[in-house]
């Protein structure tokens, strides 16, 4: 075992408080955030079981880990809501000077499609 592999392991919690593995170190049962959003599940308000950590740019980086038999299944939106999001997405796209739907977000920082801010349609 490494040096580095060696100052990351702490499975009893007893230097950095939980669980502690290296890169790729973790044993079965946990998994990362992104790992349970690509399984389908959702951490589910428990706390982070474990942690990895690794050497890499700008220090020491850090990914929580969470336990798979506590995850639950992700929830899914309520067609009110998809309908909500629907109706947001759209008035995103809509240009408040010439009221037309466009096919792109219309930029905060203009307040207007790329069209009327040109003075194409005044």
């Amino acid at each position: 075992m490494s040096r580095i592999r060696a100052a990351y392991w702490d499975p009893d919690g007893s230097q950095y408080g939980i669980p502690t593995y290296w890169w790729q170190g973790a044993p079965p049962g946990y998994a990362t955030r992104r790992q349970l959003r690509a399984a389908g599940l959702r951490p589910a308000g428990q706390p982070v079981a474990a942690q990895i950590l690794w050497r890499g740019v700008g220090g020491t980086r850090t990914a929580y880990l969470y336990r798979v038999d506590l995850a639950r299944p992700k929830r899914t939106a309520t067609p009110a809501q998809r309908a909500a999001i629907g109706k947001a997405l759209t008035a995103r796209r809509t240009c408040r000077v010439c009221r037309q739907v466009r096919p792109y977000c219309i930029p905060r920082s203009l307040g207007e499609c790329l069209n009327c801010a040109e003075g194409g349609t005044r």
